[in-house]
């Protein structure tokens, strides 16, 4: 008797599935874009907490540092470092150098 399942070769396949879409994933500036785009860069993202994002940056400015982001409910440390290399904050960044 075998101990794999029959169904065991869909595994690989739904993976394979899911990589374009964590693939799609890029740059997003998010002091400038509306929900929806932020919510289609940003994995881990969705609709809800990408409005969350917008309507924290309405009511108190636009986001000094990436670590801002976890001042945003929904948006944890596992998200935000999921996320870093594509954030990027346009007007209201620390400049460096």
């Amino acid at each position: 008797m075998r101990s794999t399942s029959k169904f065991a070769w869909l595994a690989p396949l739904a993976l394979m599935a899911l990589l374009p879409i964590a693939a799609g994933a890029g740059p997003v500036d998010i002091n400038k874009a509306d929900a929806v785009t932020i919510a289609k860069e940003l994995d881990r993202v969705g609709l809800a907490k990408a409005k969350a994002i917008v309507e924290y940056r309405e009511k108190n400015g636009a986001f000094k540092s990436v670590e801002d982001l976890r001042k945003v409910k929904g948006i944890g440390a596992k998200t935000l470092e999921q996320n870093r290399a594509n954030i990027r904050l346009g007007e209201g960044a620390k400049k460096t150098g």
